[in-house]
């Protein structure tokens, strides 16, 4: 397993190895004592989420759970193409408001780790994409939020993205009371 840090302390890229022959390719895409053998403890994982999303140029997101029911997610596309993006909202952080994108793909198998205090969402770039993912918390509607995801400054590299009218009715950033503390890690 490949483990690459990013700019927001916490959030990892991880790629599992493949292994691939003439019949296609296997790969462990999730192992917590090959983690933990390269120094990366993850939380457990309680509830798995699969979602499809029909048309190029959905946008899903940003997304996040409220304490005590906050989620840390092990994200990775399953078909298709999509842009992944963690945005830190941890009051005191460093690196409040900064976001971290990259492409998840069926192709190069990378996966996202975004620990509890980020924001999450993602656009495909592919039709019938599928995104796949772990959680440290079970889903609590009443702890369930959103914010716009045009007041963080991504750059999507969409114009006028596939919303749900959640997402479209989401806070800005700028006017999030964050239920979130960073605490600096030892």
């Amino acid at each position: 397993m490949q483990i690459e840090t990013t700019p927001l302390p916490g959030v990892l890229l991880l790629t599992p190895a493949r292994h691939g022959d003439a019949r296609g390719f296997f790969s462990e895409s999730w192992n917590r004592r090959t983690l933990a053998d390269s120094g990366v403890v993850l939380p457990e994982f309680v509830q798995d989420n699969h979602s499809m999303s029909a048309q190029t140029g959905t946008l899903r997101g940003l997304h996040y759970q409220s304490p005590p029911f906050a989620q840390g997610k092990l994200v990775r596309c399953g078909r298709g193409r999509l842009f992944d993006v963690a945005v830190d909202v941890r009051v005191g952080s460093p690196t409040y408001g900064q976001w971290f994108g990259t492409e998840l793909s069926f192709e190069n198998g990378r996966q996202l780790w975004i620990p509890a205090g980020f924001l999450h969402g993602f656009v495909t770039r592919e039709p019938d994409t599928e995104i796949v993912y772990k959680c440290t918390a079970h889903y609590d509607r009443a702890s369930d939020g959103a914010v716009a995801w045009d007041s963080v400054g991504i750059d999507w590299d969409v114009a006028d993205p596939l919303l749900s009218d959640k997402d479209r009715d989401a806070q800005r950033l700028a006017d999030l009371k964050s239920p979130f503390t960073y605490e600096e890690q030892a």
